[in-house]
């Protein structure tokens, strides 16, 4: 299974390499203030596919907080109606044989 994952990255890595270079031509970047520079395609590109992917991560990781904050929320209030009804089941069972002991 491990050298059929590594062939997989060997594959994908020179894939990639091979994108690189076939998109190594300047493209003009125009910043605010009318600053421009020139950058290398490959280069423009991965900073965005970067960016994104460090905003869809940073959003996947907040929406799993917030879920798991609200497991243990519901665990919590879970727990006490739990505890409610273990209390209620002994209230009748007392109350059920106290008419049997008098």
């Amino acid at each position: 299974m491990r050298l059929l994952i590594w062939i997989f990255r060997i594959v994908l890595f020179v894939l990639l390499f091979g994108f690189a270079i076939k998109n190594d031509e300047l493209v003009n970047v125009q910043f605010f203030f009318g600053e421009m520079r020139q950058f290398p395609l490959v280069f423009v590109m991965l900073a965005f596919f970067a960016g994104g992917a460090l905003i869809g991560a940073s959003i996947t990781g907040l929406s799993a907080l917030i879920r798991r904050r609200e497991i243990a929320r519901l665990r919590k209030q879970l727990r006490h109606f739990e505890e409610r009804a273990a209390d209620r089941a002994l209230v009748v069972q007392d109350g059920a044989r106290a008419p049997e002991a008098h």
